[in-house]
């Protein structure tokens, strides 16, 4: 017996309407379904083959920048979906903690309203040993992005820039 995939995660929240239209007007996710009274919004990416993948709940309890969990990582599907997510963070404000590749991925680490960290990431068809990471210029052509990508994994030794 084995998991088979993750199926979802959530997240206790303070402000729940600000917490919805981050998660909805910035990642783009789907409401498929909500409960006022209890308050609780149901999201996913892909509604038509599950029916969330993610839960936004009232009832915080941690303070505002509590470390509750490492990060919540969502895929996309090409460099530039990664590219137009760093547009967006960068005209709506939203705090990026660092934009990077893995050599296996690229990745953009940023905070929610009430300090959850996230990332969105392309993963990359290549095995490369992890710890990697390594800041990278989003705003290059892509182009110039796999060409940077390529000279830092080439550069290899100590690749691990940890971030505070």
């Amino acid at each position: 017996m084995a998991i088979a995939e993750l199926g979802h995660t959530g997240l206790w929240v303070n402000d729940l309407p600000l917490m919805r239209d981050f998660y909805e007007r910035m990642l783009g996710l789907t409401v498929t379904d909500e409960d006022a009274d209890l308050g609780i919004v149901f999201f996913s990416s892909r509604p038509e083959e599950e029916h969330h993948e993610f839960v936004l709940q009232l009832g915080r309890t941690a303070e505002i920048g509590a470390k509750q969990q490492h990060q919540i990582s969502w895929r996309v599907e090409s460099l530039n979906d990664i590219i137009a997510f760093h547009h967006r963070f960068r005209d709506e404000g939203v705090k990026v903690q660092q934009e990077v590749t893995h050599g296996n991925a690229f990745g953009i680490y940023f905070f929610d309203p009430e300090g959850n960290r996230n990332e969105v990431y392309l993963r990359l068809e290549r095995d490369v040993r992890q710890p990697f990471r390594k800041t990278i210029n989003l705003d290059q052509s892509p182009e110039e992005i796999w060409a940077e990508a390529e000279r830092l994994l080439a550069e290899g030794g100590a690749a691990y820039q940890p971030v505070q």
